[in-house]
């Protein structure tokens, strides 16, 4: 497969993303002060400066964008094909800090969630993300990976019907 994209094109495309108040942590953070949790946002002195902070639950937020951070088995972690050496030695590095970050802050006594950017989509996979993020607020887990497979009820019944 080609990327549809020139290298030119492609550089101007990922150059147009952001690394903070991305819209799915937008989602979140609507989310959670709608509930009436209060946060802090990219503590700098945190490991890995988490996008979300709640210090009255020690727990620390992660929203990944599904490229950026690859997450397995996502269609929207799909390589381009232009440059895919650079791409994947990128995301790789990505993957390395990510594990190293979460390992720092679990070792300091935080809790770690990571919201996975597909999970956030779907008005009803948003809605079943965040009641699970919430659940584990509430939890002593002390972490919470939040991917796009939610069962919700369609897809529950889409199952029974391929088994």
């Amino acid at each position: 497969m080609t990327d549809t994209l020139s290298p030119e094109q492609r550089s101007r495309l990922m150059a147009k993303v952001h690394g903070k108040d991305t819209a799915i942590e937008n989602k979140v953070r609507s989310y959670l002060h709608e509930k009436g949790y209060r946060f802090r946002k990219h503590v700098a002195g945190l490991p890995g400066s988490p996008d979300i902070v709640l210090p009255k639950y020690k727990a620390a937020i992660f929203v990944h964008g599904c490229f950026w951070h690859g997450h397995c088995g996502c269609r929207k972690s799909r390589l381009p094909t232009t440059r895919y050496d650079f791409w994947e030695e990128k995301r790789m590095a990505n993957l390395e800090r990510d594990a190293r970050k979460i390992s720092e802050l679990t070792g300091s006594g935080w809790r770690v969630a990571v919201i996975w950017q597909c999970a956030l989509e779907k008005p009803i996979t948003l809605s079943i993300s965040m009641k699970t993020l919430e659940d584990w607020l509430k939890s002593d887990n002390n972490q919470c990976e939040i991917p796009n497979r939610i069962e919700t009820p369609q897809n529950q019944q889409n199952n029974s019907i391929n088994r």
